[in-house]
């Protein structure tokens, strides 16, 4: 999963991205409310994360822009404004949850994960990915199969939703390294297969029909062999 971050504080959006990073996700972050307004009008992100007060573009009219044009994703608005009225404003803009500076992480967090659930009615097959008795819950960040939980990494997890959203196609390790880790370089580095490995122990190792497999000098491909 995908999460923009529009904050003009530097410390703020480094904590919030650094958490959101360590739990799994892909971050984006944009430094004003114009840049914000670009790049959430490309449709890629699950949620928004958004200050009031930004810079070149204030915070409530970049969400009414995005709801005057039709984007729905989930925008959970941080700001320090806190009375009443505040919240009433930016949930009238188009906001789907606030809160209020200072924060905790962990509370974001799970505010967010909220927001995943109670807009994935509306696309519920977006939020689960299913093949082979393999469940996987995009919100909750949660992996059955066949009725087993699966207790997975951030990375693991991350990995596993885009090997399963690729299913049948053959995905390379440079494309695993921008979509799981968010590296726009090579590391040099074989940290790729160390995860292919540690994903296979739990996904595939302990049942007879393997899902993850290696195609030799092009990448890996999730199917039923």
């Amino acid at each position: 999963m995908r999460i923009l971050i529009i904050e003009d504080d530097p410390k703020i959006s480094a904590f919030i991205e650094k958490g959101f990073r360590q739990t799994g996700y892909a971050v984006d972050v944009a430094v004003d409310g114009e840049e914000g307004l670009l790049l959430a009008r490309q449709g890629v992100y699950d949620a928004v994360v958004a200050d009031l007060m930004l810079p070149k573009l204030d915070g409530l009219e970049m969400i009414e822009r995005l709801r005057t044009q039709k984007i729905n994703t989930p925008v959970l608005i941080l700001s320090a404004k806190r009375t009443v009225d505040d919240r009433i404003r930016g949930l009238q803009a188009g906001g789907d949850d606030y809160m209020v500076k200072p924060f905790s992480f962990s509370e974001l967090l799970v505010r967010i994960q909220t927001l995943l659930r109670r807009t994935s009615h509306a696309r519920e097959e977006s939020m689960f990915l299913e093949a082979e008795g393999l469940r996987l819950d995009r919100a909750r960040r949660t992996v059955e199969r066949d009725g087993d939980v699966i207790e997975l990494q951030p990375k693991e997890f991350s990995l596993l939703e885009f090997l399963m959203r690729n299913a049948g196609r053959v995905v390379t390790k440079t494309s695993i390294l921008e979509n799981v880790y968010d590296y726009h370089f090579d590391p040099q580095t074989n940290v790729v297969d160390v995860l292919v490995c540690r994903l296979r122990r739990q996904v595939d190792q302990p049942f007879d029909e393997k899902l993850i497999h290696t195609v030799r000098g092009a990448g890996y491909v999730f199917k039923k062999k």
